[in-house]
């Protein structure tokens, strides 16, 4: 509806939305109608005299005091990070509040696990007073007086070290072995116990054993004539009850008869044995310059006197040979020299352990049953490992070339040996090589032939060389793996008992080990020499669990008794679980990280080979 009223001008006024244009509006409309009506070009004057002024944009600008920034630039600079921060905040709210599933590392393999148990026995085994972190609740410091009553000139003070097995006797020769099987398996494998965990342990391990070595004889001279061999005695044939360490079944903590010295001045074997020890464990202890330094010349006087003053330390009628007799010191003269040419570089040293002389006395051109059998008394093997490892990165050529090249030839007959083909050595139903021809105690033989296997095949693959031959045939590096394998797998349980013959490992293990402390509860009673033969002919489980010990093992039928007083069966040693560890490094991890090509090698010169003479002249 419409409201009219009269228009003084006449006619009628209506009130309508669409009139109620303003002034402003009807003159823009005029203005816009006389533009389109314009037909021809205007000059300026009258552009300005009909149009009127032209709209002109004013430019808005920010003032931020050093510089003056276009107002419209500044808002969206403003608003460009705004909305950065605003998103940047909501994206990081998002990835903190949603859960996140963790991209674990893969649980460690059984030869990992079996690693870090077995590095526990030595533990179980120290002699002396005990660091606070020895991680053996049921083990206390020991035979803090050892050495010190004997009037002898040449050593003080031999506390410390380790218990052999399950008595309290420490033998040095086995010992020794054993620590240089240990410093050999941390040269060549330090990636792996690092990916374990276990190198600071590793190496704990074995300068326990170095620091003891070094109070055995006068270190800090060129030239000794005598060292100790022995602490302790385990002697009780002809019926004899004076208290020793055989005779009594106590905790090493409650000894308290005395413990004699055996001394020895002409004991070859054991002397450069000793040296292997300490010149495999200044290349482990290279970074730590004055142990190391102090190691090498203690293994430098140690070679001497062993070159010196010629003689088995096991003669007829010692201690010694009724527990380890050692066969010949030849083996000794090779595998040591070897070693203290790697620790020194001094080529008088590589000369030696070269010399075809020594090599024929060591065995390695006759065989035999136990040829190609790693012992704590036959180092031939190892040496001839040791010795390949040699030709096969460096090469040095004439004069060495010859002999090296006997070793390596005799290195892949060893490998040959192992394998099931050949009949160098017979095997249980189950498996088990029988590398002491079915004699007691077979694992200890065992865990050294895989770790030079698994340790051989390393060394080819670092050389680029696929495998090796045996007679006309051709065999790849993994077969040699797959041996030392099926060897450890078998002893952590893969065998006809099912059952593993490390203790702790898995479910089912030997639970009466023949060991005195770990057969004897923990308490306040203080049992004496024969007041703790009730536990040893127990017919109960060990009270202590000797984490990590590698019994002795099955028969030759592949049968177990787990029997405390059968040590045939039970008894663990220093020296068994030493290739134990070492087969285990070698064989654990994803198998991405082989061996360290150029650490043993530390202090080797560059080789320049020394050309051959010439032929002799020739004659019509």
């Amino acid at each position: 509806m419409s409201m009219y009223g009269r228009d003084p001008w006449g006619g009628p006024l209506e009130i309508n939305a669409a009139d109620s244009a303003t002034d402003d509006d009807r003159s823009r409309n005029l203005q816009d109608l006389d533009r389109a009506a314009l037909s021809r070009p205007l000059d300026e004057t009258q552009q300005s005299w009909l149009l009127g002024p032209g709209e002109q944009k004013k430019k808005k600008y920010v003032d931020l005091g050093c510089i003056i920034v276009s107002r419209k630039i500044f808002v969206w600079t403003v608003g460009t990070l705004l909305v950065s921060a605003f998103l940047a905040g909501f994206i990081t709210l998002i990835v903190k509040t949603v859960p996140r599933h963790h991209h674990s590392h893969p649980p460690p393999d059984n030869y990992t696990l079996a690693l870090r148990k077995a590095l526990m026995f030595f533990n179980a085994q120290r002699s002396g007073k005990l660091p606070k972190h020895n991680n053996v609740s049921w083990r206390g410091s020991s035979c803090l007086d050892d050495g010190k009553s004997n009037s002898a000139t040449f050593y003080k003070d031999l506390v410390g070290g380790y218990y052999d097995a399950g008595d309290a006797i420490k033998f040095n020769f086995p010992a020794s072995f054993a620590m240089t099987m240990l410093s050999w398996s941390v040269i060549e494998y330090s990636a792996k116990y690092e990916a374990a965990g276990e190198l600071n342990h590793a190496k704990e391990i074995i300068k326990w054993g170095t620091d003891y070595l070094l109070k055995t004889f006068n270190n800090s001279a060129d030239t000794i004539n005598r060292i100790a061999a022995q602490v302790g005695v385990g002697d009780t044939s002809r019926g004899s009850t004076t208290p020793n360490d055989h005779y009594c079944w106590m905790r090493p903590e409650d000894i308290d008869y005395k413990r004699p010295v055996s001394e020895c001045s002409t004991c070859s074997d054991l002397a450069a044995e000793m040296a292997a020890a300490l010149a495999a464990a200044s290349i482990v202890f290279k970074d730590n310059k004055a142990y190391s330094q102090k190691l090498v010349h203690g293994a430098r006087t140690l070679f001497k006197f062993s070159r010196d003053q010629r003689g088995r330390y096991s003669a007829s009628g010692s201690e010694a040979a009724m527990f380890y007799n050692s066969t010949s010191y030849w083996d000794e003269f090779v595998w040591g020299g070897a070693w203290l040419y790697y620790a020194t570089g001094n080529s008088s040293y590589l000369q030696l352990a070269t010399t075809p002389g020594l090599a024929k006395h060591a065995g390695a051109f006759w065989g035999g049953p136990d040829y190609g059998v790693l012992s704590w008394d036959n180092k031939l093997a190892g040496a001839q490992v040791l010795l390949s490892r040699l030709r096969l990165f460096l090469s040095p050529g004439y004069p060495y070339e010859e002999i090296l090249r006997t070793f390596h030839n005799q290195t892949s007959i060893i490998m040959c040996s192992y394998l099931p083909l050949f009949t160098s050595f017979n095997r249980t139903k189950g498996g088990l090589i029988q590398l002491n021809h079915g004699r007691p105690q077979p694992l200890q033989y065992v865990v050294n032939a895989a770790f030079l296997a698994t340790l051989y095949s390393d060394y080819l693959e670092a050389a680029d060389t696929p495998g090796w031959y045996c007679g006309p045939k051709f065999y790849p590096t993994q077969v040699l793996r797959n041996f030392a394998k099926t060897q450890i797998d078998y002893i952590l349980g893969k065998n006809p008992r099912k059952m593993s013959y490390v203790v702790g490992f898995g479910n089912h293990y030997p639970r009466h080990v023949h060991h005195r402390g770990a057969s004897i509860a923990k308490n306040k009673i203080k049992y004496n020499c024969k007041g703790g033969w009730k536990w040893r002919d127990s017919t109960k489980p060990n009270p202590n669990t000797l984490v990590g010990a590698m019994v002795a093992g099955p028969d030759k039928h592949d049968g177990f008794h787990d029997v405390r007083t059968n040590y045939n069966y039970t008894e663990p040693t220093l020296a068994g679980n030493a290739g134990l560890v070492a087969a285990l490094v070698a064989l654990s991890g994803d198998g991405t990280s082989g061996i360290d090509k150029n650490t043993i090698f530390s202090a080797v010169p560059p080789m320049f080979p020394t050309p051959p003479p010439p032929p002799a002249p020739w004659k019509p």
